[in-house]
């Protein structure tokens, strides 16, 4: 990756070496309830935005929550795949209440979710998918601050250039890459299971389709918005208060380490739809270009030609 970062391919994909311990750990032990809710993605995909609006979405009626407010969406038990100490244990997972509602996070590619997650279980699956250019600039900012904290520590991690991270992005060779293996796998299941499993796209929650989009993944999720609860305004402002310019200034998000190498601030960049267009040259977007038509070939799925010149 250009980065020094040891990875390691486990059932066609690539994993870093400490999550893969859990990874292992996980699909040995992990057990999914009927009622639970995993969120799904590939990193810096607009997961931590998607935990935000779906946490509240769940909570809105909730009076013991003030949602995002007191309680970082990095920390709401929705992170469960990590190597993070403060995320929930297994046996703390299974501790809990059968009674409590859980919203888990995975970047796990659908192959390797345990098996009760994808068959024994009647949880439900929100995946969410970005446009490979804005994911990719995206994924290169967030190594980069990751190395530059790890500096002193481990002198030898230098951050990637951005060249060298997209040769390893294109080819497949990132944390939990390919991408495009990724996304296909959670889009095909997606059809072939769609009460089960809901794909969502990034910049469809970006654009005039998102009060659409939230109203969709409310009724998914077993929480529908009532007609009163639309008609007084309710999805917009859940929508203003997950905006990124929110979250970011929310001061639960500003200052800390989720642990010792990641900041909180990090999770919150710029959320922007076209970023990308600030960092590639018109070689890296025909590459970009030519793997999108061949990778995604078949499979009925695509992202807006719009966001790609030519």
């Amino acid at each position: 990756m250009g980065s020094n970062l040891e990875l390691v391919k486990y059932q066609n994909f690539w994993f870093l070496t400490t999550p893969l311990k859990n990874i292992l750990h996980y699909q040995a032990h992990f057990k999914a309830r009927d009622s639970d809710i995993i969120l799904a993605s590939l990193p810096k995909t607009g997961t931590t935005w998607l935990k935000s609006l779906l946490f509240t979405i769940v909570n809105r009626t909730n009076p013991d929550h003030q949602p995002l407010i007191n309680k970082s969406p990095l920390l709401n038990n929705l992170g469960v795949y990590g190597g993070n100490p403060l995320l929930p244990s297994p046996q703390q997972l299974h501790d809990e209440p059968p009674s409590t509602l859980r919203l888990l996070h995975s970047h796990l590619p659908y192959a390797s979710l345990p098996e009760s997650i994808k068959s024994s279980s009647s949880c439900k699956i929100v995946y969410i998918a970005r446009n490979p250019l804005d994911t990719f600039v995206s994924q290169w900012h967030w190594h980069a601050n990751l190395l530059k904290n790890r500096v002193g520590d481990h002198d030898e991690l230098e951050p990637p250039s951005i060249e060298d991270f997209f040769e390893s992005f294109c080819q497949g060779k990132f944390p939990y890459g390919p991408y495009f293996n990724h996304v296909i796998e959670f889009w095909k299941q997606s059809l072939e299971q769609p009460n089960k499993i809901l794909f969502l796209k990034y910049e469809d929650l970006k654009s005039d389709q998102v009060v659409l989009q939230l109203k969709k993944l409310a009724e998914f999720v077993g929480f529908p918005f009532s007609s009163q609860e639309e008609n007084e305004g309710l999805i917009k402002d859940i929508i203003k208060l997950c905006s990124i310019n929110n979250l970011k200034d929310l001061e639960v998000n500003k200052n800390g380490f989720m642990n010792k190498f990641v900041k909180k601030k990090d999770f919150f960049r710029k959320g922007e739809v076209g970023d990308w267009i600030n960092y590639f040259t018109p070689t890296m977007v025909e590459r970009i270009n030519n793997l999108m038509e061949e990778q995604l070939k078949g499979t009925d799925l695509s992202f807006d030609s719009s966001f790609i010149p030519g």
